[in-house]
C-alpha cells in the first residue's frame, strides 16, 4: 500500500504508488506527443534544401548562438506548456531540456532517413546539420502537448497569462514561422520585386491581421474586449507591441541565416517587413492557442 497524503497544489488526498505512476504516465504521454510535435512542426523544413545547406555553410558562431538562445526559450515556453503540468523552474528547465533532446534525435533520424547524414560526412557537417534543424524541432516538441492533447485530462486551468507571457508567446510564434521562411532564397526575391508602396501595404495588412486575428473575427481562443475598452487599447497594448516584435524576430532571423550579408539597409529592410508578414501572422496564432 502507498503511502497517503495530500497533493499539495489540489489539497486533496491522494495515494503515493498511485499518484506517482500516474504522473509517470502522464509524463510519457507528453513526450510522446513532444516527438510526434517535433515531426509535425519540423518535417517541411527537414526536407527544405536551403536547411540543409544550412548546416554545412551557416557560420558557426551565429549557429551557436541560435542555440545558446533557444534554450531560455524552450525554458520559457516549457514553463507555460511543459510536458506535464510544471509549478516550478526546475521543472521547466528539465522539460526543456528533453525538448531539446527530442528535437536532436528527431532531426537526426530524419536526416538519416533521407540519407541526408552519412558515415563518410565531416563531423562539422553532421553536428550543423542536425543543430540548425533540431531548433525548430525542438520547439514543436513542446508546442505538441499544446496541439496533439485532448479531452479532460489536458484541459488548462483558466488562468489569465501576464503581459509579458502574453508577448513572449508571440515571439515563439513569430519565431516558429520565420525559422521556415528566413532560410528561403524566396524573401529576398520577394524583398527586391517589391516597391515602397507594396511594402507599406504589407505593413498595414500584416498589423490588420494580427489585430483581426485575436479581437475581431472571433476565432476559437480570440480575446473580446468588453464593452466599455475602446478598440484602440488592446491594438496600442497587445497588436502594435507584437508587430514590433514580429519585424526584430524577422531581422535575428534574416541576419542569423545570413541573408543581409552584403546588402545595403533598403533591401533589409525590405527583406524584413515580406519575413515579418508571416512572423506577425504566427504571433496572432500563437495568443489564439498557446
Amino acid at each position: 500500500m502507498g503511502a497517503a497524503g495530500r497533493n499539495k497544489i489540489s489539497g486533496r488526498p491522494y495515494n503515493t504508488q498511485t499518484d506517482d505512476k500516474a504522473t509517470a504516465a502522464k509524463f510519457a504521454v507528453g513526450v510522446g506527443r513532444g516527438i510526434g510535435g517535433a515531426l509535425l512542426f519540423a518535417l517541411p523544413m527537414q526536407m527544405t534544401m536551403e536547411m540543409w545547406a544550412l548546416g554545412f555553410t551557416m557560420d558557426r558562431w551565429r549557429l551557436a548562438l541560435l542555440l545558446v538562445l533557444t534554450i531560455p526559450l524552450l525554458i520559457g515556453i516549457s514553463h507555460r506548456i511543459g510536458f506535464e503540468e510544471t509549478f516550478s523552474w526546475k521543472t521547466a528547465i528539465r522539460d526543456a531540456m528533453i525538448a531539446f533532446g527530442i528535437g536532436i534525435f528527431t532531426s537526426a533520424v530524419t536526416l538519416c532517413l533521407f540519407k541526408l547524414l552519412m558515415a563518410d560526412m565531416p563531423a562539422q557537417e553532421i553536428t550543423g546539420k542536425i543543430a540548425v534543424q533540431a531548433i525548430p524541432a525542438s520547439i514543436g516538441a513542446l508546442l505538441g502537448r499544446s496541439q496533439l492533447g485532448s479531452g479532460k485530462d489536458d484541459t488548462e486551468d483558466d488562468q489569465k497569462d501576464s503581459y509579458g507571457s502574453e508577448l513572449f508567446m508571440m515571439a515563439v510564434g513569430a519565431l516558429f514561422l520565420n525559422l521556415n521562411m528566413a532560410p528561403t532564397e524566396e524573401m529576398i526575391l520577394i524583398s527586391y520585386k517589391m516597391t515602397p508602396w507594396h511594402a507599406l501595404a504589407t505593413i498595414i495588412l500584416s498589423i490588420t491581421l494580427m489585430h483581426a486575428f485575436v479581437y475581431a473575427v472571433s476565432f476559437k481562443g480570440g480575446h473580446e474586449l468588453s464593452a466599455d475598452t475602446p478598440w484602440w487599447h488592446a491594438f496600442v497594448r497587445f497588436t502594435l507591441p507584437g508587430y514590433v516584435i514580429a519585424l526584430l524576430i524577422s531581422l535575428y532571423a534574416l541576419w542569423s541565416f545570413e541573408r543581409l550579408d552584403g546588402g545595403s539597409f533598403t533591401p533589409a529592410m525590405m527583406a524584413m517587413i515580406v519575413l515579418a508578414f508571416p512572423g506577425a501572422i504566427g504571433a496572432a496564432a500563437a495568443r489564439l492557442i498557446l
